[in-house]
């Protein structure tokens, strides 16, 4: 009898026997085995590594060097574009608590934070922000229902239009526009009214400069002009204040050149911080001339 023929020698270790392919690994880790590979550069990726693509997965490289190559989109005037307007809703927070301080504590509260220009004139300077959070107090619930109110239509687009930053810039300078004029020309005052009538200024600048049709703003304005002067006890020096401002302010945002926007619209709000400020540092109040002669 014949002999059977010998076996083949076994593989040697760690080599793949004829015919099979290598199991591959993810780049990053090589310990994991991956059938998924990166639908840009084709390298093997493991779950850790994958990253959602229009089609299929992107490793970690890839979707990082295409973000450098899309462009951040822009507000209408500048500024990171607006999804939530998130400035819109801090602003009703602040207003709505700073009333729940004058509910619980209402004599002291507006005794220390209300518009009032001896106050002012004689270094308590905050007023003139503080009392743009501040409403009529109880039983009175009209004053902060109508700003809120306001605030809560007209904040939001033009928050979209003109980026976060410079509606909140928009809104500060046009309540301390308000507040100055209160200071020169008046005695005591609260509300969000300044910084509401600079929104009806800005909202008639940025429909003009988009091409919309303006009358209704125009319209809107002018009826809570009328109303400004027919009903006692509202503050016409704080409207109209904030509302030069706010328009002012606005004009500049929305036609500042291409070229140097950013420049030239927050050097425009550094400006009018600057004379608002120079004014109330430089100028007596008529409550007190009127008392001194």
């Amino acid at each position: 009898m014949s002999a059977p023929p010998p076996s083949p020698p076994p593989p040697p270790p760690n080599i793949p026997p004829p015919g099979a392919e290598a199991v591959p690994t993810c780049y990053r880790h090589p310990d994991r085995e991956t059938y998924v590979r990166c639908q840009r550069c084709e390298r093997p990726i493991c779950p850790d590594c994958m990253r959602e693509a229009a089609v299929g997965h992107q490793c970690v490289e890839c979707v990082r060097e295409g973000n450098r190559d899309v462009r951040r989109t822009r507000a209408v005037f500048g500024g990171a574009a607006v999804v939530t307007p998130r400035v819109t809703w801090a602003l009703l927070a602040v207003n709505v608590l700073a009333y729940g301080a004058e509910v619980l504590a209402r004599d002291e509260v507006l005794a220390r934070f209300q518009m009032w220009s001896p106050g002012v004139y004689y270094g308590q300077w905050w007023r003139l922000i503080t009392s743009a959070f501040l409403h009529a107090p109880p039983p009175s619930f009209w004053h902060i229902l109508f700003n809120m109110w306001a605030l809560f239509v007209i904040g939001p687009e033009l928050e979209r239009r003109l980026g976060s930053v410079r509606f909140g810039v928009l809104y500060l300078l046009s309540a301390l526009g308000g507040s100055v004029a209160v200071y020169l020309f008046g005695i005591a005052a609260v509300g969000a009214s300044g910084a509401i009538y600079g929104l009806f200024g800005a909202l008639f600048v940025v429909a003009r400069r988009l091409g919309y049709d303006a009358r209704g703003v125009l319209w809107l304005i002018g009826i809570n002009v009328v109303i400004t002067f027919v009903v006692p006890g509202i503050s016409w020096q704080g409207h109209l204040g904030g509302l030069v401002i706010g328009t002012l302010l606005a004009a500049a945002f929305a036609y500042a050149p291409a070229r140097n926007r950013t420049a030239v619209q927050f050097g425009s709000a550094a400006a009018v911080l600057f004379v608002l400020i120079l004014i109330v540092a430089s100028l007596p109040p008529y409550a007190v001339l009127s008392v001194t002669g």
